[in-house]
C-alpha cells in the first residue's frame, strides 16, 4: 500500500466481533480463508493496495475467485428477496430494500461526511506488521537491505501458510543468487524502481531472464535460484512465499554450500585446482546477501 492509510475491517466466521485495524505504506496483513473484509480509504490520495495468495486450494486452482457478502454480485442478492423475507423477518419491501438498494459490485465511491469505525482497542492478537522497517532487517552499506516477514514474528502467518520478504537495492547493487530449499515458490512484484532478473532452473541456462519495471511481478518455481541487480534508480520487491516457515539457502557467502563441501569434493565437482578451490573458498568466506556496486 502506498502514500496514505487504510482502514480495514475484518470478520471471522461464526464471530459476532469486527476487528477494526489502520494500516499504512509497507504493511503486509495476511487474511485467511473465510474471513470477511472491507477496506475503506477515507483519505485524498490514492491507495495502492497489492493482493497476492496461494490459489492451489482455490475453487478454480490458480484463479481468485471473490465471494462479496452484498451488492449485485453478493451472496444476498443470489438468495432474492422470498428468501431474506423468511429469513430476517421482513416484509416485501423492506426485504427488496436490503437486497437491492446496494447496485454497487467491488469498488464503491462513498458520500463525503460517511465516518468509518475507529481502529479497535482491545485487539489481542498482532494481526499485522510492516515489512519496509529497516530495524531488524538485514542491511549493507551502501547496498540496501533485506526485510523478512516470518511465521515466528507475525504467528497469523501459520493460518494462511504464506511468509513474505521485502528488498531494497540502491542504484547498481545486486543481490546474491539464492534459492528456497524446502520446496516453497516465489511471487515476486516491483513495488518501484527498475532492474534485470535472472532466474536459473535444472538445465544450466536462465529460466527467466528480463528487464524488470515497477509494477511487474514474476515467479520463481520450486528450487529454482534468482539474482539480480537494479538500475541507477534502485528497485524495492516484495515477495510472497508458499510457506509459513520458508527455508532459504543461499548460493555465495560462508552459508553457502561452496563453503560447506570438502575441498576435493570442490575441485572435482569445478574440475579446477586446488589453487582455484582456494581463492573460490576465500571469496565466501563472509556473507553474501546483497553486494554494493563498488564491490
Amino acid at each position: 500500500m502506498e502514500f496514505c492509510t487504510v482502514t480495514v475491517g475484518l470478520v471471522t466466521s461464526n464471530c459476532p466481533e469486527e476487528k477494526v485495524l489502520l494500516i499504512k505504506k509497507g504493511d503486509a496483513l495476511p487474511v485467511s480463508y473465510g474471513v470477511i473484509s472491507w477496506w475503506f480509504n477515507g483519505g485524498e490520495t490514492d491507495a495502492v493496495i497489492l493482493v497476492l495468495g496461494d490459489t492451489i486450494k482455490a475453487q478454480v486452482p490458480g484463479q481468485f475467485k471473490l465471494f462479496v457478502a452484498t451488492g449485485v454480485l453478493g451472496l444476498l442478492a443470489g438468495f432474492q428477496t422470498d428468501f431474506v423475507s423468511k429469513i430476517f423477518g421482513l416484509d416485501k419491501k423492506e426485504s427488496e430494500n436490503i437486497v437491492n438498494s446496494q447496485q454497487g459490485a467491488f469498488l464503491l465511491k462513498l458520500d463525503h461526511g460517511i465516518r468509518f469505525p475507529q481502529p479497535s482497542k482491545d485487539t489481542k492478537d498482532k494481526l499485522y506488521a510492516n515489512i519496509e522497517d529497516p530495524s531488524g532487517a538485514v542491511v549493507v552499506k551502501g547496498g540496501g537491505y533485506v526485510n523478512f516477514l516470518l511465521e515466528k514474528k507475525l504467528p497469523m502467518l501459520s493460518e494462511v501458510g504464506l511468509s513474505a520478504k521485502f528488498m531494497k537495492l540502491e542504484g547498481n547493487a545486486m543481490l546474491a543468487p539464492s534459492y528456497v530449499a524446502d520446496g516453497s515458490v516465489e511471487i515476486s512484484y516491483v513495488s518501484k524502481g527498475s532492474g534485470r532478473i535472472k532466474v536459473v532452473g535444472s538445465e544450466g541456462k536462465p529460466a527467466l531472464e528480463s528487464k524488470l519495471e515497477e509494477g511487474d511481478l514474476f515467479i520463481v518455481p520450486q528450487f529454482f535460484a534468482a539474482s539480480g541487480i537494479a538500475d541507477d534508480c534502485g528497485i524495492e520487491l516484495f515477495t510472497v512465499f508458499t510457506s509459513s516457515k520458508p527455508v532459504f539457502a543461499q548460493l555465495a557467502g560462508n552459508t553457502s554450500v561452496w563453503n560447506a563441501l570438502s575441498p576435493v569434493v570442490l575441485q572435482v565437482a569445478l574440475n579446477v585446482t586446488p589453487e582455484t578451490e582456494q581463492l573460490f573458498k576465500s571469496k565466501n568466506s563472509e556473507s553474501i546477501i546483497i553486494v554494493p556496486p563498488n564491490t
